[in-house]
């Protein structure tokens, strides 16, 4: 793996994703509200998940001109999702929302980094 992405691009479509993804959870829309009540994730903790999806976008954008912290915050990214991933399973809340949102999430996430870093 190298410091720097390969791809800079990709890196920023993922930044850009997330980046919706925090819009629409701000005041959330109804699949977001509803996935979140579904894997039972307390409101009063809701903007946790703005903050670390905000560090994760300031991440991405820094690593595209700081050697690894792009890679660090990409594999953050999919930790984020690998929990999330955990979250909706140990919920038995794996309707669409799940496959859809949160494993296309992280597929996203696991494309970016192998094909920004270990090319």
């Amino acid at each position: 793996m190298t410091p720097l992405p390969h791809h800079w691009w990709l890196t920023v479509i993922l930044a850009a994703v997330l980046a919706l993804d925090v819009g629409l959870s701000v005041r959330p829309v109804p699949f977001i509200r509803d996935c979140l009540d579904g894997v039972r994730f307390p409101r009063d903790w809701w903007w946790t998940l703005l903050v670390a999806k905000c560090l994760a976008i300031s991440g991405l954008v820094a690593g595209l001109w700081l050697p690894g912290v792009g890679l660090a915050a990409n594999v953050g990214v999919i930790a984020y999702f690998l929990s999330a991933a955990t979250a909706h399973v140990r919920a038995r809340f794996t309707g669409p929302s799940f496959w859809l949102n949160c494993l296309g999430m992280l597929t996203l996430s696991v494309a970016v980094l192998v094909a920004s870093y270990a090319f």
